[in-house]
């Protein structure tokens, strides 16, 4: 009897992205070493305003990654579960920063393995990058602050 193979292991990592952070780079590294594959994975989400066109944030992010075979930038525009079937994803990566993040995190992981079987995993923010948002980040950006320190390393906002 030949050993099973195993199935791989594909994480979704749904958000907006604008602009992708150090935290969000964390989670992505940290999700790499239980995944076999992430997905960071770009809603269109109308009724926010972004501050990056969705081209130039998948544009950012892929070059971010451009040497990780293991990371995979999208973007979609419907359901996360039905673009996570759509990836072969059976996870989906969530970070968490506080007890705020924790209600609203687990109604939507509740939701999503009622409806689709789909399980969340989340993970805690490290200590050191609690206080970073994306929200924030870019509130700083329309006052013409230096953001570079919330930025993962290489990543260009031009």
């Amino acid at each position: 009897m030949s050993p099973a193979t195993p199935e791989k292991r594909t994480a979704l990592f749904p958000g907006t992205f604008d602009p992708f952070t150090i935290g969000h780079e964390s989670l992505v590294r940290r999700g790499l070493s239980v995944m076999d594959e992430v997905i960071i994975a770009i809603g269109v989400n109308e009724s926010k305003k972004s501050y990056f066109s969705l081209e130039k944030r998948l544009e950012m992010i892929r070059k971010l990654y451009s040497d990780e075979p293991r990371v995979r930038v999208e973007s979609y525009d419907s359901l996360t579960i039905d673009f996570a079937k759509k990836m072969g994803a059976r996870y989906i990566l969530r970070g968490i920063r506080s007890v705020f993040d924790f209600e609203y995190e687990k109604t939507i992981a509740d939701m999503n393995r009622t409806i689709s079987g789909i399980e969340t995993f989340v993970l805690f923010t490290e200590p050191a990058l609690t206080h970073i948002s994306s929200t924030q980040v870019r509130e700083l950006l329309r006052y013409g602050c230096d953001v570079s320190s919330f930025l993962p390393e290489g990543m260009e906002l031009q």
